[in-house]
């Protein structure tokens, strides 16, 4: 299995981004997927995800903020991040739950 995040950068607090993720290799319609963190000095942690079923659920950082999206047809995963803070600094990842191999990631920074 195989991912590729993309759309990582440079934003101002409380602006947007969006990260997209494209996954080969992967029976990925019937997965769960996810987006991950890791901000500076802290473990990898699990922000959001989307059931096979198209269910969400978000971690209580990013709850409001962040939406989980995927499209089953060109076996992407995307996540659209407004009101960006500092503290969302990090870079991210996109994997299944449980997870495969780790893509590179795409870095966030939110400042000023």
């Amino acid at each position: 299995v195989q991912v590729a995040e993309t759309g990582g950068g440079l934003a101002q607090p409380g602006g947007s981004l969006t990260l997209s993720c494209t996954v080969s290799g992967s029976p990925f319609s019937v997965a769960t997927w996810g987006w991950y963190r890791r901000a500076p000095g802290k473990p990898r942690e699990v922000i959001a995800h989307i059931t096979n079923a198209g269910t969400t659920h978000y971690a209580g950082a990013v709850k409001g903020r962040f939406t989980i999206s995927k499209d089953n047809a060109k076996n992407m995963v995307f996540l659209q991040m407004n009101n960006l803070a500092p503290e969302d600094t990090a870079v991210y990842y996109c994997n299944s739950l449980p997870p495969y191999d780790w893509g590179q990631g795409t870095q966030v920074t939110i400042s000023s």
